[in-house]
């Protein structure tokens, strides 16, 4: 029987996505594309923002006319957060959750042995622990992400996550080291560890984050340690020495920022204020050389003043990020910012979105630029432009490289003389097979 899986949403997905194309394959599933023909088609979810969740009805009415005979289940964080809304959706044959990934297949077997629809969305439960599960590799990626924590306790203003994930579980350290051996055997030079609220790794097991980062970094084969997304305040001055410490550790971080208005933090109930922010910030740039900085800035929260918004944008400027996602706020039911009567009109946003866009490529512009001159080892991957194969430095600057698909997969020392749109030029120095 042929399967084909959909992915929305993030990196955890994706690997969750992994996963499960695993688990199917090895009961007897043929594993295909997602625009191929299939007999089942498997749709992960994310409910972010309601566009998404629009995303994901207009996917499952497209898979059914691409074939109606086959069955269509719908997995992840939507069905999750919205059982309800989730179960009223006629094309999904097959309804699960974020809980318990692994039973979808037992789902699905259940609605092929029995005809009838199969919805099996599990609670989330206080205490609950961290889902066994481990990947063998990401399909047709050169690096490895590795979920190792899941779950949210924040409750920000603005966001449905804590609903649709549950309660903070991490990953244990044996089952991570076992993991990541077999990761390494596999070919995989580098990782990224990943997590819901990845900074809150450990807090069930009485560890942190930075436990799991060194344990990374000892893995033999494993060249590279990178993180996904943090929660700024998280971070302390501590834990970044320890990892400013461990050579294989990537100086990137992805600090979500949302304002860089203190007002409007607040409103947000994020737990910093930029003072705080800054300081993080600084102390990263003391402790690594080149170290690069990207974030996740939101405009039109509920409440937000003009002020409000070129607060934000200076601080953005001050703060000269390597890269910064805009976007702006989306109304979602269920969360508190969704009740406010002070919403910011639509055009507003729109408006606000286009100039903060404007002002984050700038200073994108400007961080390629100070990378010009430098010789730094790029990890190439597998993706064919017409400059050559893309790659990326340690702390993640986009990288042409013209070279031969022999490279893929290998990390080059590289030095990069160019900038060319979102992308630096780069002329191999050495190949893996002398000093790489």
């Amino acid at each position: 029987m042929r399967v084909a899986f959909t992915t929305l949403g993030c990196k955890v997905n994706q690997y969750e996505t992994e996963m499960l194309a695993e688990l199917f394959s090895k009961h007897g599933f043929t594993v295909v594309e997602p625009q191929d023909i299939a007999d089942l088609y498997v749709v992960n979810s994310c409910t972010v923002t309601a566009s998404g969740d629009k995303k994901t009805r207009q996917l499952l009415r497209r898979l059914k006319k691409q074939n109606s005979a086959a069955l269509a289940a719908l997995t992840g964080c939507y069905p999750q957060a919205f059982p309800a809304e989730a179960e009223a959706i006629r094309e999904a044959d097959i309804i699960t959750g974020s809980k318990d990934r692994a039973g979808l297949l037992q789902a699905v077997q259940k609605a092929l042995d029995t005809g009838e629809r199969v919805v099996a969305i599990k609670p989330h439960e206080k205490g609950e622990a961290f889902e066994t599960m481990s990947v063998n590799g990401l399909h047709g990626r050169t690096r490895a992400f590795v979920k190792i924590e899941d779950g949210c306790e924040r409750y920000c203003a603005y966001c449905v996550i804590p609903r649709a994930r549950g309660p903070i579980r991490s990953k244990p350290p044996g089952e991570l080291a076992a993991e990541l051996a077999g990761l390494a055997a596999n070919g995989y030079h580098e990782v990224v560890l990943v997590g819901i609220n990845l900074s809150s790794y450990g807090k069930d097991l009485g560890l942190r984050l930075i436990d799991a980062v060194e344990l990374a970094c000892k893995v033999p084969g494993i060249e590279r340690v990178r993180l996904g997304s943090l929660e700024p305040e998280l971070l302390t001055t501590e834990d970044i020495a320890r990892m400013a410490a461990q050579p294989k550790f990537c100086p990137q971080f992805h600090l979500a920022l949302q304002s860089g208005c203190d007002k409007t933090l607040r409103a947000m109930n994020r737990h910093y204020d930029t003072a705080e922010y800054a300081r993080i910030a600084a102390d990263i740039r003391r402790s690594f050389d080149n170290a690069s900085l990207t974030t996740d800035i939101m405009v039109g929260f509920p409440g937000e003043t003009e002020q409000d918004f070129l607060e934000s944008v200076s601080f953005l400027k001050e703060m000269k990020f390597a890269k910064a996602h805009v976007f702006a706020y989306s109304r979602r039911e269920g969360t508190a910012a969704a009740k406010r009567p002070d919403q910011v009109p639509p055009a507003v946003k729109e408006d606000r979105s286009r100039r903060m866009i404007e002002a984050a490529s700038e200073i994108r512009k400007e961080f390629l630029k100070s990378q010009l001159g430098r010789v730094e080892e790029v990890l190439v991957e597998t993706t064919k432009t017409p400059l050559g194969y893309e790659g990326f430095t340690k702390n993640y600057t986009p990288v042409y490289l013209d070279c031969g698909a022999e490279l893929c997969g290998t990390v080059c020392k590289v030095r990069l003389d160019a900038v060319l749109d979102e992308h630096c030029i780069g002329t191999l120095v050495h190949t893996p097979k002398t000093d790489c």
